[in-house]
């Protein structure tokens, strides 16, 4: 993406490293609205302003086009500009065509709890959002031109505020929880838009160096991940990538390990702080929360510990080593969430942890699950045998008598003696030990296991493995499964973590031919149909939330690695 290249913002939100919110026509899960919105995400998703375009008193239907630093409406040789001058503050500018900013809250919620009023000191204007809990101040920057309606009339129609389509206007929008001191700026519109191009272009630069015309689709994930950056809020204490801007937005404790990756080389205090995220809320068992947002800390189910082999990579691709107290505290929390598999999820005298849910996998709905959820199955025992290896690495590191080595021998074993039939990993009852049968991709996660696999079960995995591939990537149930579903969530499309996740242990088995295939078919996967939660297997088309961040960050994995061993 060339500084001038556009993207959609029907599918990747505008916004700017930092912000609560974004300028985007989705307003809700798989919901479009016909004009742009300010969304907040902040105490849930909730579109706050609606900029509709008008000429002599009309409402007209824009060109829109946005790039990483402005985002524009045309129509008929008219223009609106949109920039960011800080997380908390935009500006727009317009010739030739006027700007209506309207309430949205009333239209989305039964309760009327957004209204306008005129500040007495000069032209500026308050919506306050009771959805989000803070205002949303418009400073007209051009005296004279706005026009209003509905000011403190709570339930006397919309609400809104008129820029001219025939006079050239400049206002700011700020967002702010209380008081305020007014406005002031002394940069002009162009200069606001070109410090937010240097911050984005100093941001790719440094977490994708080597991107070239052979990834081409580099600087649109640095994009999605740098917009999806949000400061400390609510329940999230670091600056925090989340999943998306637009519905899913939040920290699932899986999500954040690719987004920690992707970020390692580049930015490695917002690397260190998105792998750290979910632990700050880890509870007195030692489980991780299901997600955090904003202001919502879920505890319903947990996420599959992936933890120890996230943190490993991460350790070897930082280009800032972390410190001694760093390693105390990360290996100190490895442990606890280790030990609660160990203690709390297994079943007297049984070997292996289990999942109490399919949304424990984070595979929620694969077909795995179908006939029994409470399942010891090979993709848990292969990552917890991973994170005891590297808690006894860092155990041996930190001078810590401990024997996490030998546990992980134990699961290990017991995967091959208990999980494995003699062609395939099956999943089991942890209850009455009945087998569970499935074509599910799930199945063959063990492969992230490498060398420590023996060779005839590596070849065996790595056989069925490519049953499940597409000329896109890796389907999570085979496309001539009678389960098989083409936007069937976790029962049919790609998806990123899994793709990385096998990549990875295929390499390290020596398997890289194959592992070259799985990365080229997914990075042209992205580069065609972008950065969505997941992938239609047969098409190619992105489904779901359609900036997700954890498949920009897998893109940057794979690309990065592509393109050293190219150069």
């Amino acid at each position: 993406m060339s500084p001038g290249s556009t993207f959609s913002v029907r599918d990747i939100p505008f916004s700017c490293r930092g912000s609560w919110f974004d300028i985007s026509p989705v307003i809700a899960e798989r919901t479009l609205a016909d004009d742009l919105h300010l969304v907040s995400h902040q105490t849930g998703m909730h579109a706050v302003l609606r900029f509709e375009t008008r000429r002599n008193g009309v409402r007209v239907e824009p060109v829109i086009s946005a790039e990483p630093a402005r985002l524009r409406w045309r129509h008929d040789g008219g223009l609106i500009e949109l920039a960011y001058q800080d997380a908390g503050t935009i500006r727009l500018r317009g010739r030739g065509l006027g700007l209506r900013i309207a309430a949205a809250g009333a239209e989305l919620t039964p309760f009327r709890g957004t209204y306008l009023y005129r500040d007495p000191v000069g032209e500026t204007y308050v919506f306050t959002s009771y959805e989000t809990g803070r205002r949303y101040r418009v400073t007209v920057l051009t005296p004279g031109v706005a026009g209003t309606a509905g000011i403190e009339r709570l339930g006397a129609g919309e609400r809104h505020l008129d820029l001219p389509g025939d006079a050239d206007w400049e206002i700011a929008i700020e967002e702010y929880a209380t008081a305020r001191q007014p406005y002031r700026s002394t940069a002009t519109f162009d200069q606001v838009a070109e410090n937010t191009r240097a911050g984005f272009t100093a941001f790719a630069d440094a977490v994708a160096p080597w991107r070239s015309a052979r990834t081409p689709a580099a600087e649109l994930a640095a994009y999605v991940l740098w917009s999806a950056t949000v400061d400390p809020g609510g329940f999230l204490a670091r600056p925090a990538v989340l999943m998306s801007k637009h519905w899913m937005d939040k920290v699932w404790s899986w999500d954040h390990c690719f987004n920690a990756l992707a970020l390692a080389a580049g930015d490695p205090g917002l690397a260190w702080h998105q792998f750290q995220l979910p632990f700050d809320h880890q509870d007195p068992a030692g489980a991780l929360p299901d997600s955090i947002a904003h202001s919502e800390i879920l505890h319903n189910f947990v996420k599959p510990p992936i933890h120890g082999w996230a943190f490993g990579r991460l350790r070897r691709l930082l280009s800032r080593p972390p410190t001694r107290a760093d390693l105390e505290q990360t290996y100190d929390r490895l442990a606890r969430w280790t030990t609660f598999w160990l203690d709390h999820r297994r079943a007297p005298g049984h070997h292996l942890p289990h999942y109490q849910h399919g949304n424990d996998s984070g595979w929620d709905n694969a077909t795995t699950f179908d006939d029994i959820r409470l399942l010891e199955t090979s993709d848990l025992a292969a990552f917890l045998t991973l994170q005891l290896d590297e808690l006894a690495d860092l155990a041996t590191e930190l001078g810590h008598a401990a024997s996490w080595h030998e546990t992980a021998t134990q699961i290990r074993t017991a995967l091959l003696n208990e999980l494995w039939d003699g062609t395939r990993f099956v999943a089991r009852s942890a209850t009455t030990g009945r087998p569970s049968h499935s074509t599910s991709l799930l199945a063959l996660m063990p492969i992230v296991l490498g060398p420590a696999l023996p060779a005839e079960v590596r070849a065996r995995l790595v056989e069925d493995l490519t049953a499940h591939l597409t000329s896109h990537g890796l389907a999570t149930e085979p496309v001539s499964s009678p389960h098989y579903a083409a936007d069937g969530y976790w029962r049919g499309p790609i998806w990123a973590p899994a793709t990385v996740l096998i990549e990875d242990g295929l390499r390290r088995a020596g398997h890289e031919t194959l592992a070259d295939e799985i990365s080229q078919r997914f990075r042209q996967l992205c580069e065609k149909s972008g950065f969505a939660e997941n992938f239609d297997a047969e098409t190619g088309a992105g489904l779901r939330d359609r900036a997700y961040t954890w498949t920009a960050a897998s893109y940057l994995i794979l690309a990065s690695s592509y393109a050293e061993t190219t150069n």
